[in-house]
């Protein structure tokens, strides 16, 4: 599959007030500057798609891109609030893991969460911990490590093994994956034949 067209069409700060459900959506979360950006850019080939910031917690809203697909397919990509460090008051980081976990577990066609974990780094409890409650929600996800262009390739190889190991504590079965860097553009065919064959078995609601 290959993307022919992406645009940005929304933000909201609810749920309730996204576009239609009409077509399978993908969403892509992670801790705050793990390159969430970068990679949805990457993915669609469009540099200009999703706004990137070195400011953690740029992203405060559910914004919605359309993308449409050379088999003729329309679908969305969600670009949502990072979580973790982002310089906030407690009020307003309530809402935000609010509003995630309402649009995560009520929103009728999202077929499946990308998070996205950075993979310079040892295995962090954040990380684990939002993927540990996404089993609990039973929310079909994958991982995507990221930044990888900025590793040698034997330390991208142990976190995410290391990443993987850690997980099995409470999976027994570890989640998809795929290793990522939106500048080689790593991942991207992968990702998007994943996401061309979920495409194919979505139901219209």
């Amino acid at each position: 599959m290959e993307i022919t067209s992406s645009q940005y069409l929304i933000s909201n700060a609810e749920y309730a007030q996204c576009p239609k459900a009409d077509r399978p959506e993908y969403a892509f979360i992670g801790r705050s500057n793990v390159g969430k950006s970068s990679l949805m850019n990457m993915i669609s080939n469009n540099k200009n798609l999703a706004k990137t910031s070195a400011a953690p917690g740029k992203t405060q809203l559910i914004n919605h891109f359309e993308i449409v697909s050379n088999d003729k397919k329309k679908w969305y990509m969600v670009d949502l609030p990072g979580y973790g460090y982002a310089k906030i008051s407690q009020s307003s980081r309530r809402r935000w893991e609010q509003m995630i976990e309402n649009y995560i577990r009520k929103r009728e066609n999202l077929v499946c969460l990308f998070v996205l974990i950075d993979s310079r780094h040892e295995p962090q409890q954040i990380d684990l911990d939002f993927i540990n409650q996404l089993g609990k929600w039973e929310i079909p996800f994958v991982l995507a490590f990221t930044k990888t262009d900025k590793n040698k390739p034997a330390a991208t190889k142990r976190h995410v093994e290391e990443f993987l190991k850690a997980l099995s504590d409470n999976w027994e079965v570890p989640p998809p994956y795929f290793v990522t860097s939106a500048l080689s553009k790593e991942g991207r065919k992968p990702i998007l034949d994943y996401i061309g064959n979920l495409n194919k078995n979505f139901t219209k609601l």
